[in-house]
């Protein structure tokens, strides 16, 4: 009944709501296609381990070039029809790994997602930036709501992979997208035009307007997705899990960073985005480096979970001040923020995986918590040049 009621408060909030439910309903499949993919794609259609690098490489290329007109798009027309239709191209790339038998139509299908992702989540996050005047708390709620669409997947998929097969786990990720893409479409529609008084500036301008925090950006992300591999590796090679052995280390951080997430805003409004993202960073700099010493993949879920909740922090606050600092242009801020994110990622990637080959398993931990310590300098200078305020002014 408290929800009914709150939802009947403004238009606003409405449509955040909506938004946060699809981006629930959309970041479950999201991460639990990620993580079976590699698995699909060398037990259904033979792919070999070069192969299936390149798969998840023109997904992720398609996503870079795409999520910077994403933003264009945001900007210049009706957001929840942008990320309505990411989040049917994101369905249709599920449908098309279900289908697929060969190469060729599972390179489509993540051809297509990697696009619908970039339409997706470039307008979700604009939208929610909508009432980021109102409300600072905006990004810890989305976070909040796509971690937890995050472990409820990973749950039901890795329970349901045994019984239904690859085939099922992308059919019923299909039906969560469809499902997103309705809740956006009849989420409210945005009094004022989207693209009113912005259809003018260019990415250029945008981005060199963020550069600083860019830069950080890709810095944070790189450390992010190195210490993900790492322990993904590891926990496959070193330890000898299973599967779903290892999901269930990544679960419980999966399930701190959805419920921690408002809780831990409560700090940026008392010590400020600075001091919170210097001490986050610290610690989750401290957590990567512990890992070189865990004894087992006990000891390893629950530094993931304290990590976990260093990065729930972290995030909200950049998009935060991704959001502030676009002059209005959010969009496209959040268009090159996403890009920056999955450069990042990249990168981070590569490096874990040639640190993993060429070096001892405590080498690795050490250089990506070194990554992590050099962005507990680079991001809270970052958020000082743009000019933005240190504590967040909110209403409600």
């Amino acid at each position: 009944m408290g929800d009914d009621v709150g939802d009947a408060k403004t238009p606003g909030v409405r449509r955040e709501r909506r938004t946060l439910t699809a981006a629930t309903l959309t970041n479950g499949p999201t991460e639990l296609i990620d993580f079976v993919l590699p698995l699909w794609a060398g037990a259904t259609i033979g792919l070999s381990a070069t192969e299936v690098g390149v798969l998840m490489a023109v997904e992720m290329a398609l996503s870079v070039v795409v999520r910077p007109f994403a933003g264009v798009l945001a900007d210049r027309w009706e957001r929840r029809h942008t990320a309505a239709i990411g989040a049917l191209l994101y369905a249709l790339s599920c449908a098309g790994y279900a289908l697929a038998q060969s190469a060729p139509l599972a390179y489509g299908a993540a051809a297509v997602g990697g696009a619908g992702g970039a339409l997706l989540w470039v307008a979700v996050r604009a939208i929610v930036s909508e009432r980021l005047a109102e409300d600072s708390a905006v990004f810890p709620r989305l976070l909040s709501a796509q971690e937890t669409g995050s472990w409820v997947a990973f749950v039901v998929g890795m329970t349901a992979l045994g019984v239904i097969g690859f085939a099922g786990v992308f059919w019923a990720c299909a039906a969560a997208c469809v499902t997103a893409a309705v809740f956006l479409m009849s989420a409210p529609r945005r009094r004022e035009r989207t693209g009113e008084g912005v259809a003018a500036a260019g990415l250029g301008a945008v981005g060199k307007r963020l550069r600083p925090m860019l830069f950080a950006v890709v810095m944070t992300t790189a450390a992010e997705a190195a210490v993900g591999l790492l322990l993904l590796l590891h926990l496959q090679r070193g330890f000898g899990l299973e599967v779903q052995e290892v999901a269930l280390v990544f679960l419980p951080g999966a399930i701190a960073m959805s419920a921690a997430a408002e809780y831990l805003h409560r700090y940026v409004l008392r010590f400020g985005r600075r001091r919170v993202l210097t001490v986050a960073s610290l610690a989750s700099c401290v957590f990567a480096a512990s890992l070189a010493w865990a004894p087992n993949p006990y000891v390893i879920a629950a530094l993931w979970v304290l990590s976990g909740l260093a990065w729930a922090a972290v995030m909200p606050v950049q998009q935060a001040v991704i959001a502030e600092a676009s002059d209005g242009r959010v969009g496209r801020a959040m268009g090159v923020y996403e890009a920056a994110c999955l450069v990042g990622a990249l990168i981070g990637s590569l490096v874990a995986g040639a640190l993993y080959d060429g070096a001892n398993w405590w080498v690795a931990c050490v250089v990506a918590a070194g990554m992590i310590l050099a962005g507990a300098f680079v991001v809270p200078r970052a958020v000082r040049r743009l000019g933005v305020a240190d504590i967040p002014v909110t209403t409600a």
